[in-house]
Order: C-alpha cells, then sequence, then structure tokens
C-alpha cells in the first residue's frame, strides 16, 4: 500500500501550473512555479484524503503513473491515517476494539483515526500493528 499519485501539471498561458489528479477528480490546485505547484499538490491531496475518511468514502489506490505525470506523495502522517483507515474498515475493527488492543481509551482510538489530528508516528505504526499492517518507511531522491 502506497500513497504516492500521479499528477498531471498543465501549463497555464498567463504561467504557472494548474495540478490534477486522474485518481482524485475533486482534488484540483495550482502554483505559479514548478516547484510551487508541486507543493500545493501535496496539500491538495493531503485534504482529499481527509475529506475522504472524514466522510468515510472511498480511498483510492494509487493508479500506475504515466510518462507524463508526476509523482505526488501524500505526507507521513496522512499516509499512516489513510493506511489505518483502510485498514480498521477491513477488519471491521471499530474504535472501542482498536482502543482495547492498545490499551487505550476509546477517545484516543477516535483520534488516531482522525485525519485532522495530529497522532505520534510511533502511536499509529503501534495501531497499524494492532490490525495486521506493517508500516515502513521507503525514501525516494526528490523530484
Amino acid at each position: 500500500m502506497q500513497f504516492i499519485y500521479p499528477a498531471t501539471l498543465t501549463p497555464e498561458p498567463s504561467g504557472g501550473f494548474v495540478v490534477t489528479f486522474r485518481d482524485w477528480p475533486e482534488a484540483i490546485t495550482q502554483g505559479e512555479t514548478l516547484n510551487d505547484a508541486l507543493l500545493e499538490a501535496t496539500d491538495c491531496l493531503e485534504e482529499a484524503i481527509a475529506a475522504r475518511i472524514d466522510d468515510c468514502g472511498e480511498v483510492p489506490m494509487p493508479s500506475a503513473h504515466l510518462p507524463a505525470e508526476r509523482p505526488v506523495a501524500v505526507p507521513i502522517q496522512t499516509a499512516l491515517k489513510a493506511a489505518l483507515f483502510l485498514a480498521v474498515r477491513e477488519t471491521s475493527v471499530g474504535p472501542s476494539e482498536l482502543a482495547r488492543r492498545l490499551e487505550i481509551n476509546e477517545k484516543e482510538a477516535r483520534r488516531l483515526l482522525n485525519p485532522r489530528h495530529n497522532s505520534k508516528i510511533a502511536t499509529l505504526e503501534r495501531a497499524l500493528l494492532s490490525v495486521g499492517r506493517r508500516p515502513a518507511i521507503e525514501i525516494q531522491e526528490a523530484a
């Protein structure tokens, strides 16, 4: 499970770039420079994922990248929360059961599933392990 999505950067006649995602039709942003557009793309994608989690919607896995597209990775915390959201849904583990497995109260378990709550990476890692997922980090060269 990876959270690196293909983005299309379309140059604007007046300057700058519009960024769209095949996997996230609602995620559209722009930037004045290529670097700015990619930074905005990360933020836009993070918000799209958070909105889908808030709505208990689908969080699609990334499509294969086409040659003209740029990869955009979501921040680590967002990727971990999305992975936990998907794992909890797949295994039918509710917040009460997650809390029991982690030996925390249910309010804390709900916060782990809240994409807008800042959670500790170590706690998210433990939560993922408790539902049978082992997170791993891959470091790539910056685009």
